[in-house]
């Protein structure tokens, strides 16, 4: 039997790992193979290559994905599902291996529905798919920007400066949350409670009362501003599964507290530069027992299925399930947020 596996959505650390894992599981069975690049994109236009362990034995340790990625929707293309699934069975796959995070897998979920043979492998760094515990690429990225922020809070303390520090986090925290509780920011502001402008001025103002000039205020892109309700975008584009770009909301909060408190505010987009790097051991560990269980999940068709982990345990989740809401902050994460602040 021949499989195929496809990377979608935006890149993260421990990619590599599930194919490289799910490669290793497909050769023990006997089967052959392929990866379809850039995503859905490939199933498209047929573009893919073959696989074998041999040759990606040590891939696990590098960033990205080496099957490429991009958001192509091809439920947005004239006659595209159609394309897709003669293109399925003109490679002759039994089964194929959609790793993703919402976007890419609810497709999946949709061509499950048409008939086609596939499994799904939870991919975001964002940590906000429902029904798993975890998504690998999370840790890498809090682990990555908690360095940053570590780097900022030293040089807002030397030069008496507030440090404003953007990260990625559409419409969940769990990123920014994690790491400004682990760099030690003095504020850190998630997309689960909106904030208000005039707290923030009066929380610095009451720090430099105590004579500590310099902070460190984290804030996910997809914060919001009280009685708005709205995010900070960038230019109104949106990408194939209706995304629109965020980002600004970092140099509206310089903007607003220079206002009000004065002083020297440098604002800083942490960016993709926490999305790429090198894979922790969490995720290195976690990613290869996903690709070895997307691999039995298609030997035991168990289609329209998604491995993912409970506690210490994969288990198997319908796909469909895993794309039905969004996986906020738990209250006890935000509680720890508010004890704190500092």
């Amino acid at each position: 039997m021949k499989i195929g596996l496809l990377t979608g959505g935006g890149d993260c650390a421990g990619l590599n790992a599930v194919i490289r894992a799910a490669v290793k599981r497909a050769e023990e069975y006997g089967w052959e193979a392929v990866g379809i690049r850039y995503g859905w994109k490939g199933l498209l236009e047929l573009d893919y290559i073959d696989l074998s362990f041999k040759n990606i034995s040590n891939i696990h340790k590098w960033g990205g994905t080496i099957l490429k990625t991009t958001r192509t929707n091809p439920f947005n293309y004239p006659e595209g599902p159609e394309k897709v699934m003669n293109n399925v069975e003109k490679l002759g796959l039994g089964g194929l291996i959609a790793i993703g995070g919402d976007d890419t897998l609810g497709a999946a979920a949709r061509f499950y529905k048409m008939g086609l043979k596939v499994v799904g492998v939870p991919k975001t760094m964002d940590n906000d798919l429902s029904v798993t515990d975890y998504t690998f690429g999370f840790d890498s990225a809090v682990n990555e920007a908690m360095y940053a922020l570590d780097n900022l809070l030293q040089t807002g303390e030397s030069h008496d400066r507030v440090m404003i520090a953007e990260v990625m986090g559409r419409n969940a925290g769990w990123v920014a949350a994690y790491a400004g509780i682990a760099a030690g920011a003095n504020l850190t502001l998630v997309p689960e409670e909106p904030f208000d402008i005039e707290d923030i001025a009066y929380f610095i103002k009451k720090r430099r009362l105590k004579g500590d000039k310099a902070a460190l205020i984290v804030v996910s892109e997809g914060a919001i501003l009280k009685n708005v309700s709205k995010t900070f975008t960038r230019d109104g584009k949106v990408d194939d599964f209706g995304h629109v770009k965020l980002g600004g909301v970092g140099q509206f909060l310089a903007e607003e507290l220079e206002k009000r408190i004065g002083g020297e505010i440098r604002i800083t987009s942490l960016g993709h530069t926490i999305r790429g790097g090198q894979p922790t051991a969490f995720d290195r560990v976690l990613s290869s027992r996903f690709g070895l269980a997307a691999v039995d999940l298609i030997k035991e068709e168990k289609f329209g299925m998604m491995v993912a982990l409970k506690g210490t345990q994969i288990v198997s989740v319908s796909i469909d399930e895993s794309t039905s809401k969004t996986k906020t902050l738990d209250p006890a994460i935000l509680s720890a947020l508010k004890e704190l602040f500092y």
